[in-house]
């Protein structure tokens, strides 16, 4: 069943052991729920009704999907296992949320971006990846081409739900360019990045909302930029600029132009938390009424995700690099947060663990496994440690 998977590329592991050396368990919306995958097995045999959770990013070249399944043959047949997609924003969301849902996603090129949507009866996800962002402010970018995915998306068909990866562009425009591909009119030009939104004093978001319609309207971001304000001093340009060593009086104008746009898009959300995340585009989504939220919460809060964290004795995520930069991303953090509150332990199976047991425990993770030889080989090497 998971052959195609078995043995994946070689992740240069560590060792085979976990890092802290444990070999053992201490006691210690929308139904976007159709392809949680679970595996039950017989009730006899040493891992007789045993609830496992497997909830991982992406591992080398394999979707959440296709390593949770790998992982999860470790245990199977024997316990309950499920799997469930689970990715970060600009990064596997889009993949891990249409496994998820049962969307089916179409990529194409344009202009050099990669654009990537999901579609369902009556929800979608869209994407817009383009190049990696560089030093300073990136004043002529303009956000028009996640605008154009949206409204190509809303065209098609009515939507109860639309989500949006936010973090593939680097731009600094809160936004603007967006609202212009869903028909939002000014006196200035909102597809041209910040440096044109200067005297800017009409704006007229109307035909956007009338776009979106009824569609419920959400921003995935990563977890780290939830807080991220727009303007001000802790606002995207002083920030932004201050790294990159950016004139005072070039930072206060630019700051200035947001806040005028802002203003006048919407200036209840003008300065709520979030607002600046992804260059500003957290703003736009909140100006339309839509919400943010990160990959990993609308995988666990979903209702597949709230059913197998249920009764859950094990929940095991994994990553590709698991080290103390990263502390493999937001899907561990988020899994291992979830693992918590559900009073059961949490395991990393990563391709490298460059981590130490000290500060994996401060995350809520009990052991680190590097992958060796094949992820499928570690996996049942794990589960004969984590077998009861």
């Amino acid at each position: 069943m998971y052959s195609s998977w078995a043995t994946p590329p070689d992740f240069s592991p560590q060792r085979a052991n976990p890092v802290d050396g444990s070999e053992g368990f201490v006691a210690g919306d929308e139904r976007a729920t159709d392809n949680l995958q679970t595996r039950a097995g017989p009730r006899k045999g040493q891992n007789r009704g045993v609830r496992i959770l497997v909830a991982t990013d992406s591992i080398g070249p394999l979707s959440s999907r296709q390593a949770g399944e790998v992982i999860a043959s470790g245990w199977s047949p024997a316990a309950e296992v499920s799997v469930l997609p689970i990715g970060e924003a600009g990064a596997g969301f889009v993949a891990a949320y249409a496994d998820l849902a049962g969307l089916t996603t179409s990529s194409r090129v344009a202009d050099g971006l990669i654009v990537t949507t999901g579609r369902g009866p009556d929800t979608a996800v869209v994407q817009v990846l383009g190049p990696k962002a560089g030093p300073g402010i990136p004043y002529e970018q303009s956000s028009r081409a996640i605008g154009d995915a949206i409204a190509d998306v809303l065209h098609s068909r009515p939507l109860r739900r639309l989500m949006v990866d936010l973090a593939g562009l680097w731009v600094h425009d809160a936004g603007a360019g967006l609202l212009a591909a869903l028909g939002a009119t000014a006196d200035r030009p909102l597809d041209e990045g910040v440096a044109r939104l200067e005297g800017l004093s009409e704006l007229d978001l109307t035909p956007a909302r009338a776009l979106l319609g009824e569609a419920e309207l959400i921003g995935v971001v990563p977890a780290s930029q939830l807080s991220q304000q727009l303007l001000g001093l802790r606002g995207i340009t002083s920030r932004a600029g201050r790294e990159a060593g950016v004139v005072p009086e070039l930072m206060l104008r630019t700051d200035a132009s947001l806040e005028a746009f802002a203003r006048r898009a919407s200036a209840a959300h003008a300065e709520s938390p979030g607002a600046g995340t992804c260059g500003g585009l957290g703003f736009a989504v909140l100006a339309l009424g839509g919400k943010l939220s990160t990959g990993p919460a609308l995988a666990l809060g979903s209702v597949a995700g709230q059913e197998a964290l249920r009764g859950v004795d094990l929940v095991v995520t994994g990553c590709s690099i698991f080290d103390f930069a990263s502390r493999g991303g937001g899907v561990v953090a988020a899994t291992a947060e979830a693992a918590a509150a559900a009073l059961s332990p949490c395991i990393v199976i990563a391709g490298e663990v460059l981590i130490g047991s000290r500060e994996m425990r401060t995350m809520g993770i009990e052991a680190g496994y590097p992958v060796h030889e094949s992820l499928s080989e570690t996996a049942r090497r794990v589960a004969r440690s984590w077998s009861w």
